[in-house]
């Protein structure tokens, strides 16, 4: 394996542990912060990272959006990419452990191509893959374990509010890839964020949930906070738009599939939780999942590492 190839793989592990053990530093918070608050918080101290960033690294004012395609752009990245997929998941994940939403939103992946065709219909799903994203849910299934006489129960309601944030996520990487702009993803995502926090701030207070800023105050919570907002998404973000030129999309969706493994570990040593047999079987059914969409884009892929 080449220098270049053990950096990104380097990459590729601490991009995993980020975003795993971001799953237990919520759960962390979740114990001072109201959920959708926590959230908005999270993305108001990012967002202004991450801004600060696009401006220094894009050329002239490219990374202020310009034109109807690009403020769309923003819209959709705020709407689904941050505020559906955060509210949805620090809601449900006061309900289970940190490694099953990671497991979770690994189904993001596979619900994305799935999106992806149905929004294309001249580049409809094959058998094969129609089967990958069925075997995808059955995988969720496996992990919520619903009660049809009780499927309203709260930790059943909680993983699905889970699975409704990979859907968010998923549809919202399908719409930003179809508008036609030039803002570079720096720039989306920085305004996104910030986009996405007014709108969780807005869901909050819709909500009431209570404002306690002496709760706030612990060190956990303020580590916890810190934790996501510096770490897992402006570094995080950072180390994601390095491996996806090294890697491309393919390679670097793989990422979904080691973060529960860190987020397990993590979520064990620090929180002192416990995977089941179901969630882990789950997991490994999602993974087959997305290698049956994604056959042949893995494939060649593979081939093209072989041949380096």
């Amino acid at each position: 394996m080449s220098t270049g190839r053990y950096r990104s793989l380097a990459l590729f592990l601490a991009l995993a542990c980020v975003w795993g053990s971001a799953f237990v530093a919520i759960s962390a918070g979740l114990e001072y912060f109201p959920p959708v608050l926590f959230a908005a918080f999270r993305y108001d101290v990012a967002g202004l990272l991450m801004l600060a960033y696009a401006a220094y690294a894009i050329d002239d004012r490219n990374w202020i959006p310009h034109g109807r395609e690009e403020w769309l752009l923003v819209a959709v990245g705020a709407v689904l990419l941050i505020a559906a997929y955060h509210t949805f998941l620090f809601v449900g994940q006061q309900h289970t452990t940190a490694a099953a939403a990671a497991i979770l939103v690994s189904l993001s992946p596979v619900l994305t191509t799935g999106f992806a065709r149905l929004l294309v219909p001249s580049d409809a799903l094959s058998p094969i893959g129609v089967l990958g994203v069925a075997i995808g849910l059955v995988g969720v299934a496996i992990i919520t374990q619903p009660d049809p006489s009780n499927l309203l129960a709260t930790d059943v309601v909680a993983k699905l509010l889970i699975v409704l944030a990979a859907a968010s996520f998923a549809l919202g990487s399908v719409l930003t890839r179809r508008i036609d702009a030039s803002l570079p993803i720096e720039a989306m995502e920085a305004w996104a964020m910030l986009g996405g926090a007014l709108l969780m701030h807005g869901v909050s207070l819709a909500l009431r949930e209570p404002v306690v800023p002496s709760e706030w105050l612990h060190l956990e919570a303020i580590g916890a906070l810190a934790y996501l907002a510096v770490v897992a998404s402006a570094v995080g973000f950072l180390l994601y738009f390095d491996l996806l030129e090294r890697l491309g999309a393919v390679e670097i969706n793989m990422v979904s599939y080691v973060a529960p493994v860190f987020a397990a570990l993590v979520g064990w040593l620090y929180l002192g939780e416990v995977i089941d047999l179901a969630t882990g079987v789950g997991f490994v059914v999602i993974a087959v999942g997305f290698a049956l969409v994604k056959r042949r884009a893995l494939r060649e892929e593979f081939g093209r590492s072989r041949s380096r």
